[in-house]
This record gives structure tokens, C-alpha cells and sequence, in this order.
């Protein structure tokens, strides 16, 4: 095996997240349920000296253990608690999404407060259906959403820290055939640029490459067919016969562009790129004068400054997109049958589907504009539905294994796939100081457990000796001169389909190629939340919490303090 083959091969897969106090990766629940019932027993023990109180702790960290056990449909409690949710959902009336109206809300509250009984409660579900933003950007607005400037979504969702999000539309680092010497190239400039946006100094916490897998766009040869096709004036207006010609003809010609470009998948490349609304950068932007102008100022120097890094990491052609083309991605996600590229009519502010939830997936009813007449109403476009689920990856659940960058192509451009799809992972970067001291936290811990499993006799479980593993090869890729940081990450598919059984199908063949062909042995289907899961694979930075820093980088940071008021940056 030559030396560049070897240098491009990465191990993934095998952990779930930093070791415990007491070692391994239980979760909380377990940890705080075994805590319970053993405080519990050994305090009522020393009380009441009854056997009773033993037995009864014993059987509850016995039902702890197995509620608490993981299974390749994930726990007891993860089942239990995704059937409570979805009750609760139904009850509330919060599976169903109804975009925000003004007179009808205005129309609905006045009927909450004087209407008869059954009406009340009836505009009361109303009510809760009706929402600013789907669930899946709850907390989204815009800090600049002008045309011609790239568009900054301002998020505050409920439970996280408020942040900045801009996309940017990107061309992809390999186009065609090239070599493997390109594709270490390409792979070593992704890398840079990471690692510049992950040391302490950077206002950027989080990325997302996003990757939008559709069947490529006929807008040309439509207009070609438009163009040619005899159009209605008002001098000579047509009969109800010739009308119903013209869309004979359009719905004929789009039969033949469809059929001719069946089972052709093309790629659209994104990458969000997320500023925490943090003390470090509140007092970046005082640098550049005082309220949200100054905000603006800042990101406008942060926009410039990430496209030269996309730029020279080989991602190709790279654009800011507008708060238009934004939203018009998102809708476009939401119902397919939308142009990708149709932003005219696109409002920033209303990128909102009206929806429904089912216990697995989310349905999207709107219409196809292709079919619509220029200069015509949108009511006259036929109506569509289309069913969307969402799957994260999760890093457990990658078989551990070497990987080289080009591991996940199979969701890429996988021929069994030809079902509408959308491919994203996202990364919080850490800095290499943090990432370093729980590297070094989990070998010791890892190899501890391994140690005192050897001295007492027992059998050391795969479990162990792979994770220990994973924790060395992140301790050695972070050794000192590496000039590497960290990272925790999470992948998420969004499968889209024009039915419920095509939807059943496409699932199907989404884990068959991911436990086939890329080595993820399990798809952690996000049900009984789907609409909010969705909003994971749109391009605004949604889909995952960083873990909590330690309490040594808190203190760090304190230490830091704020800049200085007369420094110039």
C-alpha cells in the first residue's frame, strides 16, 4: 500500500461520546437511575435495616438496566418516551403546521373567547396549529435579508444558544474524473480550513456540509418549450377548448423531459457556516461601532473572509447566498416540485409549508408551479403531497473500520437510490486544547477499566478494547505539532417521496445501502418528530448541541477576559 493511499484513510465509528465519572458511555438516565436506587437502598438500609427496602432497590436498578439497555431499535425508554411524545403532540394539536395569518389568527382568537364550547376548543387546536415558523426553524428570523446581500438568518431557538447562520452555495472540491493525488489535495484544504475556524480565536462554532441530491433541472428545456408553445393574449383570448390543448401539450412535453432524464440524479453542495451570539462576539463587533449595524459589519467581514477559506479549501465556485435563495432552498426541501432556483416570488420571512406529522413521517401538501400558465394564479397549479423522513447517523453506529474521503459516496451517487434525498453532517469544531485533555481523560479511563478487567480475571468485551482504541487515535491525531483541533459531529438524511409506500420503500433502500455498502449499522429514524427533524437537513445549522465545555475551559476563558477597548481588533 503506497504512502498517499495511506495517509488518505481515517478511522471512524466506535465511540459515543466522552467516558463517564465512573468510566464507559452509559447514558444519563441509566447513570442517574442506578445512582438512585443505590443511594436509596444503602440510606433506607441504614434506617430501617429492612430486607425489603434491599430487594425493592435491587429490582429497581434491574428494571433500570433493562429499560436502559441499548437494542438495534434503540431502548425501552427512547420507544416509551417517542410513543409519550407523539400522544402529547396529537393531543395538543402540534402535529399539524399551519403558516401564521394575521386575520385568521385575529378571526380564530375572537372565537376562542366568545364562541360556544365545541368552538372554543376547536379554535384552540386551531390556534396551536397556527405557527410563525415550522417546527423545523422554530426561533428563525433574519439579521439582513436584503436583495443582492448575502442573506444572515438570526436563530433563538428554545434550550440553545442564539446564533448566526450563513450559506453558501459551493460548486464541490472534485469535478469529473481526477486523481488520487487531487483528492488528497482536496482533502488536506477541507482540513485547513477547519482547523483555521476551530482555535479559540475564531467567532465560528459550528459547520455544515450539506448536499442536495434531486433530479436535474429541466428549467431550460421547459423554456424552450414555453417559448415555442402559442401563448393567450388579451386581444385573442382563448376558448375553454384551446386551453385545455395548451395544458395537454405542457403536461406532454414535461412527460418527455421527465422520462428522459428517469433515474438521473444530480448535486447541489452547500455549506452553512454558524457564529455563536456570544461575549466574544458582542465584543468583536463593538470594533466596528454600536447595535445591529455594527453586527452587520462584523459578519459582512466574517462572509468575505469564509468564502477566500472555501475558496482556497478547492470547494470551486463559492457564492453568499441571499435571504431569498435561503428560504427558497428551504422551500424547495419541503416540496420538491418547486424549482430549486425559483426565488422571485420567494418571501424571506414565509419559507413555511403548511403540514402534517405522522408517527414516522412528514407530509407536505402545496402545489407544482411548473404546470402553471405564465401570468396565472397559483390556484390553478395541480396539488402535490409529498413525504419526508429523517434519519440521523450517529457515530456508535458506524462500524469501525478505515475510511477514506470518499466513503460516503454511495448516498451520493449510489445507483439503488433514486429517490429525492438530502445528505448533511454537521460539525461543532473544538478547540485542540479541549479536544486534547478529554482525549487524554477517556484513554486513561478506557484503559483503566481494561486494566483492572485483566487483574481480576475476566474476559476484556469488544466494547471496551474499541473504544479504548478510537480514544488512542484521537489522543495521536491531536499530539503536539499536528496542528489539529477536535470535533463532535452527527450526520442526518432526509429521504422525500410522492407517497407513503414509496416513502416505505425508499427507507428500505436507505438502510440496505447505509448498512450494505458504507458500514452504519444502525439509522436512528427520528420519529414522532419528523417536521422538526426535517429542519436538521435545511441549510440554517439545526440538528446538533455541543457538548458542554469543561469546567478547566470555562475558567480559561474567564482568565481570558474581554478584549482590550483600545486594541483595534
Amino acid at each position: 500500500m503506497s504512502n498517499t493511499k495511506e495517509t488518505a484513510i481515517r478511522y471512524l465509528g466506535g465511540e459515543s461520546g466522552h467516558r463517564s465519572f465512573f468510566g464507559g458511555t452509559s447514558s444519563k438516565g441509566r447513570t442517574i437511575g442506578l445512582a438512585v436506587f443505590v443511594v436509596g437502598g444503602i440510606v433506607g438500609m441504614a434506617l430501617t435495616s429492612s430486607l425489603v427496602v434491599l430487594l425493592i432497590a435491587a429490582g429497581g436498578a434491574g428494571v433500570t438496566m433493562l429499560v436502559t439497555a441499548r437494542t438495534h431499535r434503540g431502548t425501552v425508554l427512547q420507544r416509551r418516551a417517542k410513543r409519550s411524545r407523539w400522544r402529547s403532540r396529537k393531543r395538543l394539536g402540534t402535529d399539524v403546521y399551519t403558516p401564521y395569518d394575521d386575520e385568521e389568527w385575529g378571526r380564530l382568537q375572537q372565537l376562542a373567547t366568545v364562541g360556544t364550547k365545541p368552538e372554543k376548543a376547536a379554535a384552540s387546536r386551531a390556534l396551536a396549529q397556527m405557527r410563525a415558523n415550522p417546527d423545523g426553524a422554530d426561533g428563525m428570523g433574519w439579521l439582513q435579508y436584503a436583495a443582492n446581500l448575502p442573506g444572515i438568518a438570526w436563530h433563538a431557538p428554545i434550550g440553545q444558544q442564539p446564533y448566526l447562520s450563513v450559506a453558501f452555495s459551493v460548486s464541490g472540491q472534485l469535478r469529473g474524473m481526477e486523481t488520487a493525488q487531487s483528492l488528497m489535495r482536496a482533502s488536506a484544504a477541507w482540513g485547513r480550513f477547519l482547523a483555521r475556524r476551530a482555535s479559540p480565536s475564531s467567532l465560528i462554532s459550528d459547520i455544515q456540509p450539506l448536499t442536495r441530491v434531486l433530479p436535474p433541472d429541466s428549467a431550460r428545456q421547459q423554456l424552450w418549450v414555453t417559448n415555442r408553445l402559442e401563448t393567450e393574449s388579451a386581444e385573442s383570448p382563448w376558448t375553454a377548448a384551446q386551453r385545455e390543448s395548451f395544458y395537454a401539450q405542457t403536461k406532454s412535453y414535461d412527460q418527455v423531459i421527465r422520462r428522459a432524464s428517469a433515474d438521473a440524479m444530480v448535486q447541489r453542495h452547500y455549506v452553512v457556516v454558524s457564529w455563536p451570539l456570544n461575549q466574544q462576539f458582542t465584543d468583536a463587533a463593538a470594533k466596528f461601532g454600536t447595535g445591529r449595524d455594527a453586527w452587520r459589519a462584523l459578519m459582512d467581514d466574517e462572509i468575505r473572509a469564509t468564502v477566500r477559506g472555501l475558496t482556497d479549501a478547492r470547494e470551486g465556485d463559492v457564492v453568499a447566498l441571499t435571504a431569498k435563495q435561503t428560504a427558497a432552498l428551504i422551500i424547495h426541501q419541503q416540496n420538491p416540485s418547486m424549482p430549486i432556483d425559483l426565488v422571485r416570488q420567494v418571501e424571506p420571512t414565509q419559507f413555511g409549508l403548511a403540514s402534517h406529522d405522522e408517527f414516522s413521517a412528514h407530509v407536505v401538501e402545496s402545489f407544482d408551479p411548473t404546470f402553471v400558465h405564465p401570468g396565472e394564479s397559483d390556484e390553478n397549479a395541480p396539488a402535490v403531497t409529498w413525504w419526508h423522513r429523517t434519519a440521523a447517523i450517529h457515530g456508535e453506529n458506524l462500524a469501525v473500520a478505515g475510511r477514506s474521503p470518499l466513503w460516503s459516496l454511495d448516498l451520493l451517487i449510489g445507483r439503488e437510490l433514486t429517490f429525492v434525498r438530502t445528505v448533511t453532517f454537521h460539525l461543532h469544531l473544538i478547540p485542540a486544547g479541549q479536544a486534547k485533555a478529554a482525549a487524554r481523560a477517556d484513554v486513561v479511563r478506557d484503559m483503566a477499566g481494561v486494566v483492572a478487567d485483566q487483574e481480576k480475571g475476566r474476559l476484556v468485551s469488544d466494547d471496551s478494547t474499541t473504544r479504548m482504541s478510537a480514544a488512542q487515535r484521537r489522543a495521536a491525531d491531536l499530539s503536539a505539532g499536528s496542528h489539529h483541533h477536535g470535533v463532535s459531529w452527527v450526520g442526518y438524511i432526509t429521504i422525500s417521496a410522492g407517497s407513503r409506500d414509496e416513502l416505505a420503500q425508499a427507507s428500505r433502500q436507505l438502510e440496505e445501502a447505509c448498512s450494505t455498502g458504507l458500514g452504519i449499522d444502525h439509522l436512528d429514524w427520528q420519529d414522532s418528530y419528523q417536521a422538526a427533524a426535517s429542519g436538521s437537513t435545511w441549510p440554517i445549522g439545526r440538528g446538533l448541541r455541543a457538548d458542554s465545555a469543561s469546567f478547566a475551559t470555562r475558567f480559561i476563558g474567564r482568565l481570558a477576559g474581554r478584549s482590550e477597548k483600545e486594541a483595534i481588533s
